[in-house]
């Protein structure tokens, strides 16, 4: 599920030459995470993701939000104006954040998301997942530790391993071990599988949610 938040930011004054890129710098990500990453923590999430996008005339600064138990509408939404009153304070302290206009948008992971953090394997819990692993035993055969892919339910994760079911049955992974894992949708589950881990992004969106978007020159 995604929540737009408004569009913001002040008219160009800058000279630069026509044609030459605004400066999206790794700098400018950074600020923003600097001033995101907290306003997200506060609240009880974890943030899994920030970028920065052009969109026409305007930028896109997207922010992925998690936490266990999963995220529904109505946190996403609560997340987005407190970010937004975030970035409007830094701004009027410190400058624009982003060249010129942008719209934020807060959501939550979909399913296509790689599991890669031992969070990410333990909210996934009971999901098949599609993995490369990679044997770490050190007596094993060399054709033992070559890298295999697998498929497996996620039958416990904590802070060292990952337990999967697999046809061979329960098979045990410490995370070096482990490629990202990929969740496999099963349509016989469908119903169980809530409705921000199907979304995908903007398409979620119907052309009337466009009134969630309050414009704003600056």
């Amino acid at each position: 599920m995604t929540q737009r938040g408004r569009v913001a930011g002040r008219p160009r004054t800058d000279q630069r030459a026509p044609g030459r890129p605004r400066d999206d710098t790794p700098a400018r990500r950074h600020r923003l995470r600097t001033v995101i990453e907290p306003v997200v923590v506060a609240a009880g999430y974890d943030l899994e993701d920030l970028s920065v996008s052009r969109a026409g005339r305007r930028h896109v600064v997207r922010v992925v939000v998690d936490r266990d138990g999963g995220v529904d509408l109505d946190a996403v939404a609560d997340v987005s104006r407190a970010l937004s009153k975030a970035l409007d304070q830094a701004e009027e302290t410190g400058g624009d954040l982003v060249a010129g206009e942008y719209q934020l948008e807060v959501s939550s992971p979909g399913v296509d998301r790689p599991l890669t953090l031992p969070r990410h394997w333990r909210r996934n819990v009971g999901r098949l997942v599609k993995v490369t692993v990679t044997p770490a035993a050190p007596d094993a055969a060399e054709a033992e530790r070559r890298p295999r892919k697998l498929t497996g339910r996620v039958v416990e994760a904590d802070e060292q391993r990952v337990v999967l079911r697999t046809d061979d049955g329960l098979t045990e992974w410490t995370y070096p071990e482990l490629g990202p894992g990929r969740v496999q949708v099963e349509f016989s589950r469908l119903d169980e599988i809530a409705e921000d881990d199907l979304a995908g992004g903007d398409d979620d969106l119907e052309d009337g949610d466009d009134e969630d978007v309050e414009g704003e020159e600056r």
